[in-house]
């Protein structure tokens, strides 16, 4: 039997949550199905050289490349366009809300099943209000499991429209390397004790909450501290505190090198937290409160239950104070034993064989134009009433632009996007960071699908207007 093809795509979010899951299930599809990774986030990059898979990477809607409307479309045509390509029978979705963009694919492949995988631990922002619509345009809804769940109050704990799995992790414990095999991977000192610091940098709140930790690693003889990016404000001033030994270390995925680290400092997003706990390294979480993952309830169950130390994640003196205590041995021992009582994250394959089952036996759902129309009205609505009055205002003026046409006008071409389908990180992190629009291919694209996507593009950015005069010629 040829194995069927599946597509996995994410959003992106604050952090790489999304992806690592896609990335987690692709690695239990490879066994019996052609997995597809495609996503909105830099991250991706990683995965062609570490998964062996093919990955396309689609600009968010955030890049400002197109308008939002024409960014729907063009999300839609996309996934499309890799359905038509490679054959795919499946699509799943992982992300808070699907875009308009990819519950429109269905309605060109109806036979296409449309999965969700609806992340839980919700704080109660806006999104909430469509998740009764969403839900009926999809196939399927998996709900990974997350260890903090008996504090999940959030607006998706009390639905039954999901099938719960176990968490979602890419550590393995039987795929982790050991102290030393990751400390010479790392390229760390095997003598000196060493702590992962992974909070980022941005936004003011941030940046504070990265010193205040730091400094609570102050005195801590001959640590070494990792981070995944360098300490520096968008002004390029220096974050950490003088006195620390500071190391940058790439590495995907960091699962596979946990065993590296005497203890962590992290946020408490769902990929942090089901590496950490299951790999026994002692934590401090801190959370961050953007977004609709609500971290500071993961953080509670986590420091409650003993697995983890909390640090407040409003308060920086109790971040720095619950940052120095992992420098006592014995808190560190504590709750690594305590880790060790927390069962296995095999969530990446209960969903990989849902989706294979729904791509060999199962026939799709009907979608609904009622429910989907419903959904883009609301969509409107959450994005607040300035949107609102901004549509209105713009239909407005094509109104009046039809009726009081302009004389003249030169059009004048967009920039000319570069075309590509490089595989590695070093190639990819470049033009997915930069400022030129970047139109990803998969690998052995063939020639009918690049003519397609270029026909996808050009309607996308479109062209550029310049009026030249805008009074009519007399008659």
């Amino acid at each position: 039997m040829t194995k069927p093809t599946i597509i996995l795509a994410t959003s992106n979010g604050v952090g790489m949550g999304h992806l690592v899951r896609a990335t987690a299930i692709a690695i239990e599809l490879k066994k019996v199905a052609n997995p597809i990774i495609v996503s909105m986030a830099g991250g991706i990059a990683e995965i062609p050289e570490y998964l062996g898979i093919r990955v396309e990477y689609i600009p968010g809607k955030d890049r400002g490349w197109m308008t939002r409307d024409n960014w729907d479309v063009y999300l839609r045509d996309r996934l499309m366009a890799l359905v038509d390509e490679t054959g795919a029978t499946v699509m799943s979705f992982d992300g808070v809300v699907p875009y308009p963009g990819v519950i429109a694919a269905k309605f060109s492949h109806p036979k296409l099943a449309l999965v969700w995988v609806r992340r839980g631990l919700w704080q109660k922002k806006p999104q909430r209000f469509v998740l009764g619509m969403q839900s009926k345009m999809m196939d399927y809804i998996v709900e990974p499991g997350d260890m903090a769940r008996a504090y999940d109050f959030g607006p998706t704990a009390s639905r039954k429209d999901a099938t719960l799995t176990s968490p979602v992790s890419l550590f393995r414990a039987d795929e982790a390397l050991s102290r030393d095999e990751a400390r010479k991977v790392l390229g760390l000192d095997l003598n000196r004790p060493a702590v992962l610091v992974q909070l980022g940098t941005g936004d003011s709140d941030v940046n504070e909450k990265l010193t205040a930790a730091l400094s609570g690693l102050l005195g801590w003889k001959d640590l070494q501290v990792i981070l995944t990016k360098q300490p520096f404000d968008k002004d390029g001033k220096s974050l950490a505190p003088e006195g620390l030994d500071i190391r940058i270390v790439r590495h995907f995925p960091l699962a596979r090198v946990l065993h590296a680290f005497d203890a962590g400092v992290s946020a408490t997003g769902y990929n942090g937290f089901h590496e950490n706990l299951p790999a026994c390294l002692p934590t401090v979480f801190i959370s961050n409160i953007r977004g609709t993952d609500d971290q500071e309830a993961r953080a509670q169950w986590g420091h409650d239950f003993g697995f983890a130390i909390r640090g407040n994640q409003a308060d920086l003196h109790d971040i720095t104070a619950a940052v120095k205590k992992l420098q006592d041995p014995d808190v560190r021992a504590r709750l690594a034993a305590k880790c060790k009582e927390l069962p296995a994250t095999t969530g990446g394959a209960e969903i990989a064989k849902i989706l294979y089952d729904l791509a060999t036996r199962e026939e799709p759902k009907r979608p609904s134009w009622f429910t989907y129309n419903r959904l883009m009205l609301q969509d409107h609505i959450n994005r607040g009433k300035r949107h609102i009055a901004w549509v209105g205002l713009r239909r407005l003026g094509h109104i009046y632009r039809t009726l009081h046409p302009y004389l003249k006008v030169n059009e004048i071409k967009s920039e000319t996007p570069i075309w590509g389908s490089q595989v590695t990180a070093k190639e990819l992190h470049p033009l997915i960071k930069g400022d030129q629009r970047f139109e990803h291919l998969i690998e052995g694209a063939s020639e009918n699908y690049m003519a397609r996507r270029r026909e996808i593009a050009e309607k996308a950015y479109g062209i550029e207007h310049e009026v030249v005069n805008i009074k009519k010629t007399p008659q």
